[in-house]
């Protein structure tokens, strides 16, 4: 998907809310937003992604709507996901700044002024909330800190929770990330790859949850961890496939046959002096010589072929609306 800079913000804030079954939630959110973003005195706008909710949530986003002109959304045919739907949110944000949280009260709106100042004022790229006290059990706490702390080595990130719903960004930001799979978990990495590199953090509340339930499982950290190995993957050689493959390709071809050289001079040494030699064929050493060879040309044409398929551009995101107000 092209990426471009030429969006021009024609708001102030846009306060993205993904979410999914949150019907009882969403009006004490609508209020609560609305008292704190009118203290701001900036023009705002509340734009709701209901990712395939089957509870009624899309009926109270309607009611809202049409006593509220500030409030947009957009409908899924089906649950996608929260990366899916902030993707679409991103593309159809009009804020300067826009903050992103999550609809089942977890997530303190009034956080939002001082998110909005960091971006605005001290010039941040992105500001990723650190819900430093939680109200998560162990089983939960425990894999989150551990998950977090890989992140913290791989993208050379000092952030504390990667994870926290509640972000500010810089407009320039959202239209230039492309979110899929599960990687909403690792945008401020994302950002420093596409070369936003001040990226701050801020603690803010962590709410028990009031209504319904959580919608992530203990799976998440395992895909996470995969996420994470693609996500480095393409950060160092998205762009140039071939220089990994290739290079570790074209090694194991060389070494593959400079031994197997080897041995075929070492048999014909062996065959001119009259002195007894074994099969080549029954030398270990030999297969293990075609191995290297082989693997050397396959890794050769898979980086080939990713140099073909990174010149490509090819939109990954397809997603069906069945209503948009």
């Amino acid at each position: 998907m092209s990426k471009s800079n030429s969006h021009l913000p024609e708001l102030d804030l846009t306060v993205l809310i993904p979410l999914y079954n949150e019907v009882e939630s969403l009006p004490e959110l609508y209020e609560w937003l609305t008292r704190v973003i009118r203290q701001m005195s900036v023009s705002y706008e509340i734009l709701f992604i209901d990712d395939g909710s089957t509870d009624g949530s899309w009926d109270t986003i309607s009611e809202l709507a049409e006593k509220d002109a500030h409030i947009r959304a957009v409908r899924f045919s089906r649950n996608y996901g929260k990366s899916p739907g902030l993707h679409v949110g991103f593309r159809k944000s009009r804020g300067r700044v826009v903050i992103t949280m999550d609809a089942d009260l977890q997530d303190s709106p009034d956080e939002i002024p001082e998110l909005y100042r960091m971006i605005e004022e001290d010039g941040y790229d992105l500001v990723s909330g650190w819900k430093k006290k939680r109200y998560d059990p162990l089983n939960k706490t425990i894999p989150t800190k551990l998950f977090n702390a890989t992140v913290r080595r791989f993208s050379g990130l000092p952030l504390h929770d990667f994870n926290c719903g509640l972000k500010s960004y810089n407009y320039r930001v959202v239209k230039n990330l492309e979110v899929y799979n599960d990687m909403h978990r690792f945008l401020p990495y994302m950002a420093k790859l596409e070369g936003f590199t001040k990226i701050g953090e801020k603690v803010v509340e962590h709410r028990p949850r009031k209504y319904g339930k959580t919608k992530f499982g203990l799976s998440r950290f395992v895909n996470g961890y995969l996420d994470l190995l693609v996500l480095w993957f393409i950060g160092r050689y998205g762009r140039k496939p071939m220089h990994i493959f290739g290079l570790w390709g074209s090694l194991m071809f060389v070494l593959g046959f400079i031994a197997l050289c080897a041995i075929f001079i070492n048999k014909y040494i062996c065959l001119v002096n009259g002195v007894p030699a074994r099969l080549v064929t029954d030398l270990p050493y030999f297969y293990l010589c075609i191995l290297a060879i082989i693997l050397g040309v396959q890794l050769f044409l898979a980086g080939f072929i990713g140099e073909l398929l990174s010149r490509q551009s090819k939109k990954r995101n397809h997603y069906i609306f069945i209503d948009e107000i």
